[in-house]
């Protein structure tokens, strides 16, 4: 007899297109860190979403945010104020140290707007020749999909027959200061990098790279946009993950979390000087900064405020890299990276690939994603308690075993 996930399966397969690999697992409910599949078997979720669902499913606090802005109103579109817009404003600026905020929905439309934004500052305010405006951007980069993107994308994957590409980006390797340096001219200006490389395999850069950019950006009169989707908001252990090198650079790109996992929002963060560089019709969305949008994200930047999810993902974090570090140089495990509650693991390949690796641990009721072949990603919700990532650890430590 065909199973209920079969036939969910079959059915999706049937209609959408394949642009995804996804695990075996059809999920129906979820809470905290566990999802439920159709067949009522529990997983715990030590993916997040890619850190969209840092703060767990269903949370009440969130869940509760929606409901109340549902019972008012969803949508006015930018063509008018709304009551929730300005308080989200200034919350988040105030977050992030910043002066102003451009609303948007998703990851990539973000990182879009950051590239335009960083061209038009280019040219009105630095004074770059009209057409020559060069963005510095790192290998192994992970900014989304759209045409412009994946143009100054290195994954084949993603960029191969997605032509012709985008001009105006050059591309360095990632924790390569001095290539940093030779690449940035008179026309360059931004340098648009992820603090941690989360699709690359969860790669931190050396130690005082993201200081180095952020001196040689200002000597150079080049924006410093850091691309914080997946490491801000409390994944790392910091509201940011500059802030392990006491970094600001001018631009945030936050989306993601931002969300709560509700509904999809995002923004880009950053000065009064650079933002305001924007006119009324030059770039906008008719989703961006709805009223839903603003009232969970109003509550997100609440919870960040408190401190409580930092300090969690810190402690768990430090407890998470001591264990997964005693798998590596048993045969099993080649390396582990990452900071707070996120790490990349390195399956060695005598034991199987990453989707191997990822579909045994769902036959033993963990969720996780693999990456590049040989990687998988840890990065559970920062509502996981000590015991159940004790024990999705275990899970991990079994499957590896055999």
């Amino acid at each position: 007899m065909t199973s209920s996930t079969d036939r969910s399966i079959a059915a999706a397969e049937a209609r959408s297109a394949h642009n995804y690999h996804p695990l075996p697992v059809v999920v129906a409910s979820a809470e905290g860190a566990w999802m439920t599949d159709v067949e009522g078997r529990r997983y715990l979720d030590m993916l997040a979403g890619y850190s969209a669902l840092n703060f767990g499913h269903g949370n009440r606090r969130l869940i509760d945010a929606a409901k109340a802005q549902l019972e008012r109103v969803t949508l006015t579109s930018r063509a008018f104020h709304h009551d929730r817009f300005a308080d989200f404003c200034t919350a988040l600026t105030e977050l992030c140290g910043m002066e102003m905020v451009l609303p948007m929905n998703t990851g990539a439309e973000a990182v879009e707007t950051a590239v335009k934004t960083a061209r038009k500052w280019g040219y009105r305010v630095k004074g770059v020749p009209d057409g020559r405006a060069k963005i510095v951007v790192a290998d192994n980069n992970f900014h989304g999909r759209t045409t412009t993107i994946v143009s100054f994308s290195t994954d084949p994957e993603a960029r191969a027959d997605f032509g012709p590409y985008t001009p105006g980006f050059e591309i360095v390797p990632y924790g390569d200061l001095a290539a940093l340096e030779a690449a940035v001219d008179e026309h360059t200006v931004a340098v648009l990098l992820e603090p941690i490389q989360g699709e690359a395999g969860v790669l931190v850069p050396p130690a005082g790279y993201l200081a180095g950019v952020r001196t040689l950006t200002r000597e150079r009169n080049v924006l410093f946009i850091a691309d914080e989707i997946q490491s801000g908001l409390g994944r790392t252990g910091r509201t940011f993950a500059c802030e392990h090198e006491g970094v600001v650079p001018d631009m945030y790109v936050l989306g993601k979390a931002l969300g709560g996992g509700v509904v999809p929002v995002s923004a880009v963060v950053s000065s009064r000087d650079v933002l305001g560089v924007h006119r009324p019709g030059e770039h906008g969305s008719t989703f961006g900064g709805n009223p839903l949008a603003c009232a969970v994200a109003l509550e997100v930047i609440a919870m960040l405020r408190s401190g409580e999810f930092q300090q969690r993902a810190s402690e768990l974090g430090e407890h998470l890299h001591h264990e997964l570090g005693l798998l590596v140089g048993g045969g099993s495990v080649d390396a582990v990276r990452g900071r707070g509650l996120w790490a990349g693991v390195d399956i060695s390949p005598a034991r199987g690939t990453g989707r191997e690796i990822s579909e045994k641990l769902m036959e033993h009721g963990v969720l996780v994603k693999d990456t590049h072949g040989s990687t998988i990603r840890i990065a559970p919700p920062l509502v996981i308690s000590k015991e159940d990532l004790d024990w999705g650890l275990e899970q991990l430590r079994g499957v590896l075993e055999k």
